[in-house]
């Protein structure tokens, strides 16, 4: 069973140096029905002003992944990691038995626009751990290129879930599939363009949720996704 969700369902915040959409809840955005995914726990797409950003704070068991879609996000932790995550790379961070960190916008100008996904982890209490990785425009043009897996493979960046994340890029005729197997879900979210998913249409910030099957994406227009293929 398949269901859509339309990008101006989800939760909002605006602070002011932060605008933020929450798919579930997050902060003082509270729906029962809405507590996540399977192990797919925040998706944040979030735009943060110039010269602002995240002051230094806590995480513990979760994983955390930082997809950048327009600008830099400067990343400082605890672990001793200094980055700037660019489009193309994706960051992610074990919080395991506690990490702290911080994330700007140092730019003058200009606004950083990213998703920020938690995953729960397959198990507690492991060391804290960062990687981060870039992957081209050419890797994952009309095609759903793998970025985070549990074992690392491929040259995705590795995690502590048995979840698979793919990002694709899409325009016109450009077509792309990818199998949920038997026990397993899917879930699709739109990070900007429109496109075709298994016949129906969406639009940037839409999302959708799969059983097992396939998952077809076709027919898109200057289209970003990413799918979750999840336990």
């Amino acid at each position: 069973m398949q269901t859509l969700r339309k990008s101006q369902d989800r939760g909002h915040a605006n602070h002011g140096w932060l605008d933020s959409w929450h798919s579930f809840s997050f902060a003082d955005y509270h729906d029962p029905e809405r507590m996540g995914y399977g192990p797919l726990r925040v998706i944040n797409e979030d735009r943060i002003q110039p010269g602002t950003g995240f002051p230094t704070h806590g995480h513990r068991d979760m994983e955390i992944i930082s997809y950048v879609l327009e600008g830099v996000l400067t990343h400082e932790d605890s672990m001793g990691n200094g980055s700037a995550i660019v489009p193309g790379d994706v960051q992610r961070m074990s919080a395991g038995t506690g990490v702290r960190h911080s994330e700007f916008n140092h730019g003058k100008t200009g606004l950083t626009h990213l998703l920020q996904i938690w995953i729960q982890p397959q198990s507690t209490g492991s060391e804290p751990s960062y990687e981060q990785k870039h992957f081209p425009v050419d890797e994952k043009r009309g095609r759903l290129r793998l970025v985070a897996s549990p074992d690392g493979r491929n040259g995705s960046v590795s995690m502590n879930q048995d979840a698979c994340l793919y990002a694709g890029l899409f325009d016109g005729d450009e077509t792309a599939g990818l199998m949920i197997a038997p026990g397993r879900r899917g879930y699709l979210h739109l990070a900007r363009g429109s496109i075709s998913v298994n016949g129906q249409r969406l639009h940037a910030g839409d999302a959708m949720t799969t059983g097992p099957g396939p998952v077809v994406i076709g027919a898109g227009t200057a289209a970003e996704v990413l799918v979750f293929d999840l336990p």
